[in-house]
């Protein structure tokens, strides 16, 4: 088994880091099994090297070996990249086609951004997981296949599990081993090693003197935030190289190349919260839903004041019903029945006013209240129309006063206001 250091060597990783030093013992010693290995860290933080070393020190190390990226691949077209398909499956699929497990049989598939996987095609992967099948699209016929499989993300696996984002199994059989790669920002001793390997790579390539960094400098990128981890320390470095004239860097050249702000790349953290829309759609159901109860409620209680005339006995009976109804808040609720009746446009009877005879066809509850409207709304009206404008003059259009001095609610003035157009 190679130690740290030859592995180190070998495929180019460079610090010593404790953190980078435990995940490549940790790729080392589940080199030469199957187990399933899941590499997780932000983006930017190297995680392509670990599978390059489980591969090359495993006893797959003469087969293939094939990266995917399965971020970059559509939707609609992964299942048949990862597991082929049948000739005239889909439209365009002139011919039959192997996927990657079929061209990867007895080598090692790794799974970039895994985390990106649509939920069908993470069935597919588990069955392939569980037993080595699978099927091609388009076809019946199950085949097997022997991979290892190794796969990374930078998504918070947990999270995307709890929001119905990718399976809970899946996960477990992905991350019998897991391994994570600490971000650059934890790496401080590994910042200026980098950057002058990077800085001799691109003298070579361009062919050029070698930047040098003035103390300053290194401090300066040592203490700075690197939210895109070593690509964003190379991309630092080749810009330096190519564009600065001077070989000897100082802290203010270098200050020109760091973003004030951080970087927009993909990490793992939290996922965002649901959407303002998802918010909104749920508050607006709700109040429809209690609109609809209120609705039924007035519908009742309308039913109560037109079979009785007799406002203080629907208000004891209904007094509760009343008070959920209109008494929601201080400005908006009314106080009495005969406010309710007003709202409804239905006209009051006196409470001293005896029962109708009866008669010995039964009456029309609606239409006794129609006829009583009809007999008694035209004069009602004017002086109601009269009254409101007299209480806005006096009080120079201020309805919440005006409504007060009518002893009627707010809500059923500015109704009013609405229906007498003033």
């Amino acid at each position: 088994m190679e130690g740290i250091q030859t592995t180190k060597q070998r495929f180019g990783i460079i610090g010593d880091n404790p953190g980078l030093n435990r995940a490549i013992e940790k790729a080392i010693q589940v080199a030469p099994t199957d187990i399933s290995v899941l590499v997780t860290g932000e983006s930017g933080v190297g995680k392509e090297s670990i599978p390059r070393i489980i591969h090359s020190l495993s006893h797959r190390k003469h087969n293939k070996y094939i990266a995917v990226n399965c971020g970059a691949i559509p939707e609609g077209t992964i299942d048949s990249e990862l597991f082929g398909h049948e000739k005239g499956a889909f439209t365009g699929a002139t011919t039959t086609r192997s996927g990657y497990f079929e061209e990867a049989d007895g080598g090692t598939i790794f799974l970039d951004e895994v985390g990106e996987l649509p939920l069908p095609t993470q069935v597919r992967l588990l069955r392939v997981l569980e037993n080595g099948e699978f099927l091609k699209v388009g076809s019946s016929k199950t085949q097997k296949t022997d991979v290892r499989i190794v796969a990374a993300t930078n998504v918070a696996m947990f999270d995307a599990i709890e929001e119905g984002k990718f399976r809970e199994d899946l996960y477990y059989r992905l991350s019998t081993v897991d391994i994570a790669l600490p971000p650059l920002r934890e790496r401080k001793g590994d910042i200026h090693l980098l950057f002058r390997k990077f800085a001799s790579d691109f003298a070579m390539k361009y062919k050029m003197p070698t930047i040098r960094l003035s103390d300053e400098a290194i401090q300066l990128l040592v203490q700075y935030r690197w939210s895109g981890n070593i690509r964003q320390l190379r991309n630092v470095a080749e810009q330096i190289s190519v564009l600065e004239t001077k070989r000897e860097v100082d802290a203010t050249t270098i200050r020109n190349y760091l973003p004030d702000t951080g970087s927009r790349l993909p990490a793992v953290v939290k996922s965002q919260e649901k959407s303002d829309f998802s918010n909104e759609r749920e508050i607006l159901y709700k109040v429809l839903f209690d609109m609809k109860a209120d609705l039924n409620d007035l519908k009742k209680l309308t039913l109560e004041l037109m079979k009785n005339g007799n406002t203080q006995d629907v208000r004891q009976e209904n007094e509760s019903l009343i008070n959920k109804i209109y008494n929601d808040d201080q400005d908006d609720s009314y106080e009495t029945v005969e406010e309710v009746m007003d709202v409804l446009q239905i006209p009051q009877k006196s409470q001293q006013a005896p029962n109708p005879p009866p008669t010995e066809q039964a009456v029309d509850p609606y239409h006794f209240a129609e006829e009583i409207e009809e007999e008694e709304t035209l004069s009602l009206h004017d002086k109601e129309l009269e009254l409101i404008k007299k209480s806005l003059e006096r009080h120079k259009g201020k309805r919440k006063a005006a409504a007060q001095e009518l002893g009627i609610s707010e809500r059923t003035l500015y109704r009013k206001i609405k229906q007498f157009d003033l």
